[in-house]
């Protein structure tokens, strides 16, 4: 039964803070984490930076298997001596490596005192994993967790925020103390549950992070002013450009994640007498690009005013509420997906 032993074990190694080394010491919080987890006595359970193994004992102990990833070989070694009978009995599969790097076997659920350096990209790679597990129960930096519970309108909602929310339930389950810690880290902490959407929401991840970007560069602006930025709106008339001279089969490859190679739209002149021939319509060209930023930014108002999102602000919109931008494949929803393969815009 959990609990009838301190599963806390004492350890004079010196703690590595550069890889996010703090060690949970107190039991009853270790136990909490068990028990809020939701355990089966079926499951395989995956447990990110064990380090000395107080949370890894109560997990043989609730759960069929513990899946440990480890990145210091010293506490691999120490897992190694205190769990060699579980070891021996396939109880325990130890990875030494890069949780990051490393290729995730069949899990459950997973149950972590998680390095905080490595929190978001930590997220992203559990909620991209296949089989879908059931459930995550994760410790992070206090502020990280409100973060990722924030709801629109809350100050703390953010990109990150809406992406999760999007693929999984988040919920905080309790705060804990930077006391609880040797050595104690210099920020409080917080225990969050995450569990995913099954089946996943039908989108392009990659076009749905792209469109966040863009959204939250001011969270406060609406969308309407977000696209009229000429920073922003240099970027769209390139990468409208770009379309037009892919042609429709370029388009459509563009717009589903096919890579068609590096155009930009300008088109190389082989022939030396041809230089001369641009030289002259050189100013149509420009009269032309100016219609067509125009057609551009007329597109763009369209597909917002048809979404109903050209007032909204990103710190007020739920995740469902992006999905209305991209709802159909109109000419004018296209215009707005041009952006979202690119990376251009990065996050203030």
């Amino acid at each position: 039964m959990i609990g009838r032993q301190n599963p806390a074990k004492k350890t004079s190694m010196v703690m590595n803070k550069t890889i996010g080394q703090h060690i949970l010491t107190n039991p009853v919080i270790l136990q909490m984490i068990v028990q809020k987890s939701g355990l089966r006595n079926t499951d395989t359970i995956l447990e990110i930076g064990p380090g000395t193994g107080n949370l890894t004992q109560l997990l043989l102990e609730a759960g069929k298997k513990v899946v440990a990833v480890e990145l210091d070989p010293r506490m691999v070694a120490e897992l190694k001596k205190r769990f060699h009978s579980a070891l021996a009995t396939q109880r325990l599969l130890l990875i030494h490596g890069d949780f990051l790097k490393v290729e995730l076997p069949y899990f459950d659920v997973c149950v972590a005192n998680v390095p905080y350096q490595i929190s978001s990209p930590l997220v992203f790679k559990l909620l991209a994993h296949r089989p879908i597990f059931r459930a995550a129960t994760l410790m992070f930096q206090r502020e990280f967790a409100l973060r990722l519970v924030a709801k629109p309108s809350n100050d703390l909602y953010c990109r990150l925020s809406a992406n999760v929310q999007l693929l999984a339930k988040v919920d905080h389950i309790m705060k804990v103390s930077r006391h609880n810690f040797k050595p104690p880290p210099r920020v409080e902490s917080s225990i969050v549950r995450i569990e995913p959407h099954n089946p996943p929401p039908p989108i392009n991840y990659v076009e749905w992070d792209g469109l966040l970007r863009l959204a939250f560069l001011r969270k406060n602006k609406t969308l309407a002013a977000i696209f009229k930025q000429k920073s922003v709106f240099s970027i769209l008339e390139e990468n409208y450009r770009a379309f037009k001279a892919l042609g429709p089969g370029g388009v459509w490859a563009a717009a589903n994640g096919v890579q068609m190679g590096d155009e930009t739209g300008a088109l190389e002149m082989e022939d030396a007498g041809e230089e001369q021939k641009q030289d002259n319509v050189e100013g149509g060209m420009e009269e032309e690009t100016k219609g067509e930023a125009k057609i551009l930014k007329d597109k763009i108002a369209a597909a917002l005013k048809e979404s109903g999102l050209s007032d909204k602000r990103a710190i007020k919109m739920d995740p469902v509420s992006y999905t209305h931008l991209r709802a159909h494949e109109t000419p004018e929803h296209l215009v707005c997906r041009l952006l979202l393969e690119k990376k251009k815009i990065t996050m203030c």
